[in-house]
């Protein structure tokens, strides 16, 4: 009986516990009305502010720089690769592009397509600017653009940053296509260097995992050939 009383008292604190906190909350609020609504108010004008950033300038300047980017590709295509960077007087280039929609995907994109072209024509120093601008999560073009700033830098005679940039574009996305193309490119280099140890591993690792690659069917001349130039 005594338990049951217990019980019944312990219920009826809890209850009032229950109604002093909500009686506080309420107060809180009563007090602090004012703040409250100011803050309610930036988080609804940040959200409107959001969508309508979206909506009424991001997508419309998507839209354009989508149509700019169809002519300065045409032009990369032909290589055209001074008007495809500059424009043609009616459409913008890649660098325009790049700068005036760098908000946009289009923009981000004009970045890697810059890079290449000026890879292209031999100015290194500015395509690796430019692939060094560009970002994306796409499992072929962000190891396309990482492997490019490695050419890039194989040109202008930096070996060691050229290896460096193939085996991180080699990592970035484990596939069949571009995992050995930029694991072979480092291979080559490795020999460049001299570092025919290192050269052995990367062209051992292409014949055991991409086997069936372009170039996993050739490999074996060059780790044969590295194997002759280690034991020397």
């Amino acid at each position: 009986m005594a338990k049951k009383k217990h019980e019944e008292i312990s219920g009826d604190q809890r209850l009032e516990n229950i109604g002093e906190t909500l009686g506080k909350t309420e107060q809180f609020i009563f007090n602090n009305q004012k703040a409250i609504g100011i803050v309610i108010t930036i988080i609804i004008i940040a959200i409107l502010g959001f969508f309508g950033y979206n909506k009424y300038y991001l997508e419309p300047k998507s839209t354009e720089a989508a149509e700019q980017m169809f002519h300065a590709q045409l032009f990369f295509e032909s290589d055209s690769l001074d008007k495809a960077l500059f424009g043609d007087g009616n459409s913008l280039g890649f660098i325009d592009i790049s700068g005036e929609y760098s908000m946009t995907k289009q923009g981000n994109l004009a970045n890697y397509y810059a890079g290449i072209s000026y890879l292209k024509k031999g100015d290194y120093n500015k395509a690796i600017d430019y692939l060094e601008n560009f970002s994306a999560g796409d499992h072929l073009v962000s190891p396309m653009a990482t492997g490019a700033i490695g050419d890039a830098y194989l040109e202008l005679g930096d070996k060691e940053r050229a290896v460096a940039y193939y085996l991180e574009a080699a990592n970035m996305d484990d596939n069949g296509f571009t995992s050995p193309l930029f694991l072979f490119r480092a291979g080559q280099v490795y020999e460049l260097l001299a570092d025919y140890d290192e050269a052995v591993y990367v062209y051992t690792k292409i014949k055991n995992k991409y086997f069936k690659s372009n170039e996993g069917r050739s490999i074996e001349k060059s780790i044969a050939r590295a194997k002759a130039l280690q034991e020397k």
